[in-house]
């Protein structure tokens, strides 16, 4: 295939045709079969359709980046004269929600409820985000409307399920202090009538030092939880809530620790824990699943997927199924399982993607009833 060629000249290594495969040739099979008896140590399939079925009482506040992902799907025949790179025919082309709106969709597709604060540009693109999120019956009366700013909106060029480039569009500075206050009076109002609360950080002007500030101390007199999906150079900001949960890049330099093996991994999740003195904190490592620091202890959850697409929006899957979950009374632990098997569907889809409960509960029917 030409394409497949342009992209082992552009990289100077082979890459797989097909899914997109961090690692290209091992036994599948075996690390499947590990990771199902991790799972099922930690969460049994009747505790976790349990667990499921209360996502539908669960109601989550979440605050952060509103974004657009963009999605040109295209095929190449060709490489252009102009330049060395593929020219794309083009499809078809998708808009769906992104940053804390996928956080949003992805709790609604499991059937939650959920509060969204955040803002928007005045322009096509937020009123687009606006209208999509009605469409699909979430409530949007905690968007406010910068004028002075773009909707967030990534693009990305996809062609044979392997994406090409991406480019963004976007504003990252500070927003205007009445903008800021018509967010916060929203979340002193929902706060109270939710369970847990979700800060999706994008680093594109939301959150803050003083949102985190407002957030800890409206949660704090309850004791609610409060999740953080982070950016590295906010990571200061999260002291003290009760989960972060950063990538494997991410945790490596937040704690300055490189990561290559176990033991730097646990080396740099108890730091981390420590500096922030949280709960808990969730490393999602792609294709060597999760690792979990609460308190003292750590598990290791390997992934499920067996073929990965595209991993655009998978924390955002994390950090909503990881919501519904505690939510509904799980564990740490019984959360962070059922979180690996979403994301095990999410990255097996092209696109920014969602999980229904029904794809859920079908994961831990197949996969802990292996060795239940």
């Amino acid at each position: 295939m030409l394409f497949q060629r342009f992209l082992n000249d552009l990289h100077g290594r082979e890459i797989l045709a097909g899914p997109l495969r961090a690692v290209s040739k091992y036994a599948i099979e075996d690390r499947l079969d590990g990771g199902v008896r991790k799972m099922v140590r930690l969460l049994n399939v009747k505790r976790a359709h349990s667990i499921i079925r209360g996502f539908k009482d669960a109601r989550v506040l979440v605050v952060g980046d509103l974004i657009m992902d963009h999605f040109i799907w295209g095929k190449v025949t060709r490489i252009s004269p102009e330049a060395p790179v593929p020219v794309v025919d083009v499809t078809e082309e998708t808009i769906l929600l992104g940053g804390s709106a996928n956080v949003v969709n992805n709790i609604h597709s499991l059937g939650g409820r959920s509060y969204l604060a955040g803002v928007v540009g005045g322009d096509d693109d937020g009123r687009r985000l606006v209208t999509i999120l009605k469409e699909k019956g979430i409530p949007t009366d905690g968007i406010a409307v910068d004028a002075n700013r773009p909707t967030t909106i990534k693009t990305r060029i996809v062609a044979h399920n392997q994406q090409v480039v991406r480019f963004d569009r976007e504003k990252k500075d500070p927003i205007r202090r009445g903008v800021v206050k018509r967010v916060s009076d929203y979340i002193r109002k929902t706060v109270g009538r939710s369970d847990i609360v979700v800060v999706s950080d994008y680093a594109k002007g939301m959150v803050t030092e003083d949102m985190l500030r407002l957030v800890r101390e409206l949660t704090g007199a309850s004791d609610k939880p409060v999740i953080v999906d982070p950016k590295v150079e906010h990571f200061d900001y999260y002291r003290g809530v009760t989960l972060v949960t950063p990538n494997n890049v991410e945790a490596g330099l937040a704690s300055g620790i490189e990561i290559e093996d176990e033991a730097s991994l646990k080396e740099a999740g108890y730091a981390l824990v420590k500096r922030l003195g949280c709960k808990a904190l969730l490393i999602t490592r792609g294709e060597s699943g999760m690792s979990l620091f609460e308190g003292t202890t750590d598990v290791h959850i390997p992934t499920v997927a067996k073929e990965v697409y595209d991993v655009s929006g998978a924390g955002d899957t994390v950090t909503g199924v990881m919501a519904l979950s505690l939510a509904a009374g799980a564990t740490l632990k019984e959360a962070a399982v059922l979180a690996n098997l979403a994301a095990g569907i999410v990255v097996e889809k092209v696109g920014t993607a969602t999980v229904s409960p029904e794809e859920l509960a079908g994961a831990v029917s197949t996969w802990l009833k292996r060795r239940d």
